[in-house]
């Protein structure tokens, strides 16, 4: 299994931690190295896991609309002042962080908006950071994908512009440690999943096209 690129800065941070452990206590004495050496191997040891990328087979299915993220579903509903169904899932950070196009389309904007930092499986996050992919696939309405920052996550990557195509099931983004993904479905889909139920990036349908 291959390790996001990303990861590797995090991963390299906690090497030197432990290679700075391991001069302090061949040099000075064994417990004043002990601590960063061990910090720094587990840090890198859980960064691995975390970054880790799943090779996964692009979904052909051009009917259904695909999970963005692997967790847990949180709600499916109408949210205050929107008419459109909205579908949010919670990303441990056990959870594969890579985000995955829902469908095939071109991107038509990718907006930076600002906002707080609550934990990501709470209520009020859909305030926090995020960025928000408007997709449209061919000859539909357009999906609304976001990616939402939590309490430890502060660091949004998403690598395609406005104008780019995305296959369903494309790797498009990732948020560094725990946070939320949400789909907002036009009036044109329907969202097929529940609160409660476990899905993966790119494999679990969440909806279809009317």
């Amino acid at each position: 299994m291959s390790i996001a690129a990303p990861g590797w800065r995090y991963i390299l941070i906690g090497l030197v931690l432990a290679a700075f452990g391991g001069v302090a206590a061949l040099k000075y004495r064994f417990w004043i190295g002990w601590v960063p050496w061990t910090l720094g191997l587990i840090f890198s040891a859980f960064c691995c896991y975390f970054f880790r990328d799943p090779e996964r087979p692009l979904p052909t299915d051009a009917t259904l609309i695909y999970a963005p993220g692997d967790g847990v579903v949180m709600s499916v509903m109408k949210e205050e002042g929107s008419s459109a169904v909205t579908m949010r899932m919670f990303l441990s950070v056990w959870d594969v962080h890579i985000q995955r196009s829902p469908a095939a389309g071109r991107v038509e904007k990718v907006d930076r908006l600002e906002g707080t930092y609550v934990h990501a499986g709470k209520p009020g996050s859909q305030r926090n950071h995020r960025s928000v992919v408007t997709l449209r696939p061919e000859g539909r309405e357009p999906l609304v994908v976001e990616q939402i920052a939590g309490l430890i996550a502060r660091r949004i990557e998403t690598w395609p512009k406005p104008g780019d195509a995305l296959k369903a099931g494309e790797r498009y983004g990732l948020i560094h440690f725990g946070s939320q993904a949400a789909v907002h479905f036009p009036n044109s889909a329907e969202c097929t999943v529940k609160p409660g139920e476990r899905l993966a990036a790119g494999l679990s349908p969440i909806g279809r096209w009317k």
